[in-house]
């Protein structure tokens, strides 16, 4: 299995939706998305761009599914139906690489919910490639638990936030679990290591943040940099020189 996706722009997304599955056949059952969080990264950098939106269902959320995410049939009622953002929905993932973990789950809801658009929406694979983050773990990590939990105390990313099910915090937390298990980095961000905690963490910096001041060598130090190249070059090769 190639782990490392050849995808340019990848879009991490979850969902939260009004029920589970309950059966071994098809993933829908009558139940529909209620929230959907996607965060971009372009050549397995995060960019900072999201998406993130509620949806009115225009039905009951299970009260075993309100138990895991927290949303309401009350919090939803004010919220847009899914036909309303649709579009902005779809020109967001479009041309992209999907990364979700259990993806059939997402993708199935999507397409579900894509049928019922008029005029007839895309099937998700028309315009996006899919890419399963549970099977990459499963397979780098067989016979072990691979839930997101699991990932986050494996790769020591901080998931305390997370006392709820959300579809964009997911979608965060499942964005550095994947550039870690996909990177072959263990550690990112040493400073911020907490005591106790393996591997490190990942740190977002600031979009908004005070460039770093770049200081070039002046005439003298680069004349004084060949001068010492020179002197490794008689006792060898000098690598620095090719």
């Amino acid at each position: 299995m190639n782990i490392v996706s050849s995808a340019k722009r990848q879009i991490i997304l979850d969902t939260e939706t009004t029920g589970m599955n309950q059966s071994s056949g098809p993933i829908y059952l009558g139940h529909r998305i209620i929230e959907i969080g996607c965060v971009e990264v372009i050549n397995r950098r995060l960019t900072g761009r999201h998406y993130h939106e509620y949806i009115n269902p225009q039905q009951a959320i299970d009260e075993d599914a309100i138990a895991v995410h927290g949303i309401t049939n009350e919090f939803v009622a004010s919220k847009p139906k899914f036909h309303e953002i649709a579009q902005s929905f779809i020109e967001f993932i479009d041309g992209a690489e999907i990364v979700a973990h259990n993806a059939n789950f997402d993708v199935s809801f999507m397409d579900h919910e894509f049928s019922m658009l008029q005029p007839l929406g895309p099937k998700t694979t028309d315009i996006c490639q899919v890419l399963d983050s549970l099977e990459v773990a499963k397979f780098l990590h067989p016979g072990q638990k691979n839930n997101l939990d699991a990932l986050c105390k494996r790769y020591g990313i901080d998931n305390s936030a997370r006392d709820l099910h959300g579809a964009l915090l997911d979608a965060e937390i499942l964005a550095d679990v994947y550039l870690l298990m996909t990177g072959g980095q263990t550690k990112f961000n040493l400073s911020s290591e907490k005591a106790g905690q393996e591997g490190g963490g990942i740190q977002r910096l600031s979009i908004d943040r005070t460039k770093l001041k770049v200081i070039s060598a002046s005439a003298d130090e680069l004349v004084r940099h060949e001068e010492r190249l020179d002197l490794v070059a008689k006792s060898g090769q000098c690598l620095w020189r090719g």
